[in-house]
């Protein structure tokens, strides 16, 4: 059964959820975040969604290639801190190729590159990694484990057709695509293949 396969030790039942609980978690911070920032309420978000995968794949792979260190925490923060300073780059080339603008701007921040890293993200990272390893993945790992896996089974898939859905519309807002004509189009070539 798909949701007993083990990745990296941890199967893809509890890896699934923890991918969710941090999209959430990471979506939820950063908004509260930059709503005090912005004195106004701020969606972090891409979508319409409270939900950040950035912050899923980050946390979950953070956990995931971090944990053989646990007993290092020096090189677990060192670690943290330049893992996740180059996913972060990388993430802002790829929005600039895909859309042309990256959502996140350092430029204000001191020791800065490109306005898309900069220092003092790079040492919240470290924090990040270390909370992560020792702190946060066994309390989200208890609170996955509090219900049973058919009800976190059927949570996660609605949760997951839900962002699906958001993210398939924002974007082909993104790529100005006319979702209305799209979907007329399509229809009728289903139609037509019906009547074939």
């Amino acid at each position: 059964m798909f949701w007993s396969i083990r990745l990296l030790g941890t199967d893809m039942y509890h890896l699934i959820a923890a991918f969710c609980i941090y999209s959430m978690l990471g979506w939820l911070v950063e908004s509260i975040y930059m709503s005090f920032c912005n004195h106004k309420l701020t969606n972090r978000g891409f979508a319409k969604s409270p939900f950040c995968p950035i912050y899923g794949i980050g946390a979950s792979g953070a956990y995931i290639m971090f944990e053989p260190l646990r007993s290092y925490p020096v090189l677990l923060y060192l670690a943290g801190c330049v893992t996740a300073t180059v996913f972060e780059f990388l993430v802002a080339k790829l929005m600039l190729r895909l859309f042309g603008e990256v959502w996140w701007d350092y430029r204000e921040k001191p020791f800065n590159y490109q306005g898309i890293i900069c220092l003092e993200s790079t040492v919240a990272w470290g924090f990040y990694a270390v909370g992560i390893v020792y702190f946060l993945h066994a309390r989200v790992l208890g609170f996955i484990d509090m219900f049973p896996k058919r009800t976190g089974i059927t949570v996660i898939s609605v949760i997951l057709t839900i962002v699906l859905v958001d993210y398939i519309i924002q974007l082909l807002r993104a790529f100005k695509v006319d979702v209305k004509k799209s979907g007329s189009a399509l229809m009728e070539r289903c139609r037509n293949f019906i009547a074939r």
